[in-house]
C-alpha cells in the first residue's frame, strides 16, 4: 500500500444543477467511493453546459490531480456536450467508439433501434476506453486519468462499481467522531494542539445549536488506526480534563 496521498477532482456539469432544479448527489457518493479506493477528493467544480467552461475546468484539474471525474452531459441530446468539450481540452478529435456502438445497437434492438440521437452516446475523445454501464446501455468513458460519467446518480454508482479496484491509490482514510456540549471557540487551541501532537491526523470541528445550547462534533481522521486511536483518546481526555465531557460517537 502506497504511503503517498492520491487525489482526485470532480467537475459536475449541468445547467440544471446551477439553476437548482436538480440537487447533486454525485459529490457525496464519489467522495465515499474514492475514500475506499485510497483516493482523496480534493476539489469540486460545478459548471454549466458551456464548452469553454468545461475546458477551463478540466485542464487545470486533470493536471494537478491524479484523477479527474466528470458527471453529466453524455446523453443523446444537443446540449450533451461533455465529450466534445473534453476532446477539445485534450486536443483530440471525437470519434465513434466501435464497441460502444455495438453495445448501444444491442441495447436498443428491441427499443426502437439505434437512432442518430442514440448514436451520440457512442462518441468518445479519440483514444478512449469504455466504462461499463449495466443500467442504460450507454457506457462511461475513460481517457488517461479522466473518467467521464453519467449525471444520473444510480447510473454513476454502477459505473463506479465497475471501476472498483482498478485505480491505483493509497491507504483509505479512517475516521471516528466525538461530540461535546461546548462552544467551538472554547476549544480551538485544544483542537490545534491535539492535531499537532499526532502527525498524520486531522480534526474537523462541526458546531451545532440544539436543545437550546451550543455543541460540536469532532471528526478525527487518519490513515493509520494507531494514529486515529491515539489522537481521539487524547482529544477525549483533553475535553474531559477541561470540564467538557466527551460523547463517543458524537451528539
Amino acid at each position: 500500500m502506497s504511503d503517498r496521498i492520491w487525489t482526485a477532482a470532480l467537475v459536475v456539469i449541468g445547467d440544471e444543477i446551477l439553476s437548482g432544479r436538480t440537487q447533486d448527489k454525485n459529490i457525496a457518493q464519489l467522495a465515499s467511493w474514492l475514500n475506499v479506493q485510497g483516493i482523496r477528493l480534493r476539489e469540486v467544480r460545478v459548471v454549466p453546459d458551456v464548452e469553454e467552461a468545461i475546458v477551463e475546468a478540466v485542464n487545470p484539474l486533470r493536471a494537478r490531480n491524479d484523477y479527474l471525474f466528470t458527471t453529466g452531459g453524455i446523453g443523446p441530446t444537443h446540449d450533451d456536450i461533455t465529450v466534445d468539450a473534453i476532446a477539445k481540452a485534450l486536443g483530440v478529435p471525437v470519434v465513434i467508439h466501435p464497441e460502444a456502438r455495438a453495445i448501444l445497437a444491442d441495447y436498443y434492438e428491441t427499443r426502437g433501434g439505434l437512432t442518430e440521437a442514440r448514436l451520440r452516446m457512442a462518441r468518445v475523445p479519440e483514444g478512449a476506453d469504455l466504462i461499463p454501464n449495466r443500467f442504460s446501455g450507454a457506457p462511461g468513458i475513460r481517457h488517461g486519468n479522466i473518467f467521464i460519467m453519467a449525471g444520473v446518480p444510480h447510473i454513476t454508482a454502477g459505473m463506479l462499481d465497475a471501476l472498483t479496484g482498478s485505480l491505483e491509490g493509497g491507504a483509505p482514510v479512517l475516521s471516528t467522531q466525538i461530540g461535546c456540549w461546548v462552544a467551538e471557540s472554547e476549544i480551538a487551541d485544544l483542537l490545534a494542539a491535539t492535531e499537532r501532537a499526532h502527525e498524520g491526523s486531522q480534526i474537523g470541528s462541526y458546531p451545532f445549536f440544539r436543545e437550546g445550547r451550543v455543541g460540536c462534533n469532532f471528526v478525527v481522521r487518519a490513515t493509520s488506526p494507531h494514529v486515529l486511536d491515539a489522537c481521539a483518546t487524547d482529544l477525549s481526555r483533553g475535553l474531559d480534563d477541561a470540564g467538557w465531557p466527551p460523547v463517543p460517537g458524537g451528539i
